[in-house]
C-alpha cells in the first residue's frame, strides 16, 4: 500500500519530502510520515492547515510550472 508524500517544512532544509505512513483521518493531530532517508516522524498537524502534497516524480523539473498537479512554495523549490 503506497501512501501520498508530502512537504513537511524543515529547519535546516526549508521543506523535507516525507511520505505517509498511516491513514490521517479527520480531528487527528499527528500525521504519521516517514522521511527520505528512513526517519519516521509524528508530526504535529492543525487540521485547517494540513502539509502540501508533493506532485509525482514524473513532474520533477517540469519546464512549465502550470502542468505541476499542485502548485505552492514546496513544489516551485523543488522543481
Amino acid at each position: 500500500l503506497q501512501y501520498n508524500r508530502v512537504w513537511i517544512p524543515d529547519n535546516e532544509e526549508v521543506w523535507q519530502s516525507a511520505e505517509i505512513t498511516k491513514n490521517y483521518k479527520a480531528g487527528d493531530i499527528f500525521l504519521h510520515v516517514q522521511l527520505e532517508d528512513g526517519t519516521e516522524l509524528s508530526y504535529p498537524v492543525d487540521p485547517a492547515a494540513l502539509p502540501p502534497l508533493r506532485n509525482p516524480d514524473i513532474l520533477v523539473g517540469e519546464n512549465d510550472l502550470t502542468a505541476l498537479s499542485y502548485l505552492h512554495e514546496p513544489a516551485v523549490l523543488h522543481n
